[in-house]
């Protein structure tokens, strides 16, 4: 399998990633190459930061609300561009996804970043390259402590993201399990 689908075109994680896509799990594949529209349930454990610039930058990028439960995950998967809503107790994290170059770029609110993607120990690992806040270019060495990591556990899909800024500390922490068909 070369991650191209049968409507011609290859999925945006499967072409950043080229031949490094198939050794990855099962799980963690068919999620990302389902094309159209996906829904996807699991479970999350979402821990936030307390201070107030903390909060502030949390609803800038409309990261989920602390606590564990239900999560939902919609995504729709076309050729130029993937659309993901994250349904955390009641609140939406809307993101667009898509190629710029041989990054992976993703707008959550008001933040734009571009991710290098990384096959390593059987996942995806996720660096940030890139940021633009309202359009403005902002130092990636400031987000040194946003990692984010897919990977499989037990046949489904998991991920673990943090975002922890320098000066800020603690913006979200969430991770959990989804079940992919």
């Amino acid at each position: 399998m070369d991650g191209a689908l049968s409507g011609g075109f290859t999925p945006l994680f499967a072409r950043l990633l080229g031949r490094d896509f198939e050794s990855l799990p099962a799980a963690v594949r068919r999620l990302h190459l389902r094309p159209g529209v996906a829904r996807h349930h699991g479970e999350v454990e979402v821990r936030r930061g307390r201070g107030w610039l903390s909060r502030l930058c949390a609803t800038a990028t409309r990261l989920p609300p602390a606590g564990q439960g239900p999560i939902t995950v919609d995504i729709d998967i076309q050729p130029g561009a993937e659309r993901w809503i994250r349904h955390v107790r009641g609140h939406a994290m809307p993101s667009r996804l898509w190629q710029q170059g041989d990054l992976l770029c993703e707008r959550l609110g008001l933040v734009r970043f571009g991710f290098r993607l990384r096959v390593h120990d059987e996942g995806i690992e996720w660096t940030v390259e890139r940021v633009h806040a309202l359009g403005i270019p902002l130092p990636s060495r400031w987000f040194d402590g946003v990692r984010a990591r897919e990977s499989a556990r037990a046949g489904r899909y998991a991920f673990d993201v943090q975002a922890v800024l320098p000066g800020i500390g603690l913006l979200v922490h969430y991770r959990g399990a989804l079940d992919v068909e």
